[in-house]
């Protein structure tokens, strides 16, 4: 190789790197670009999320129902005059099965005569 081709080789590379490795470079652009589209996302979220705290917030100033439905089930509130009936859970196992009697028939009363 002659050394004016390596002297413009080497002088290529030197102009070459700050392209793609430099402060500006096209790894940086790229990696930059990945942030920014990060952030967009996160910023979509939370923007969702801020309408739907505004739409909550607006309709807790202006409405009463909203007021007294979490009252009710957050706090446990009833009104004046109101009768609370709380009844108790059943066991999931027996919910789930069914029950073992069989409905009567006019057939099967006849034959227990």
């Amino acid at each position: 190789m002659r050394p004016s081709t390596a002297i413009l080789v080497g002088l290529a590379v030197v102009i070459q790197y700050p392209l793609w490795l430099g402060k500006g470079g096209w790894l940086k652009v790229w990696e930059s670009d990945s942030q920014l589209r990060q952030q967009r996302e996160m910023n979509r979220q939370l923007e969702l999320r801020n309408a739907g705290l505004e739409a909550e917030t607006r309709n807790l100033k202006s409405g009463l129902e909203a007021v007294e439905e979490r009252s009710r089930f957050e706090l446990g509130m009833v009104k004046p005059d109101e009768v609370f009936y709380q009844l108790p859970q059943r066991k999931k196992a027996a919910a789930a099965e069914p029950a073992a009697v069989e409905p009567a028939t006019p057939e099967s009363t006849k034959e227990k005569q």
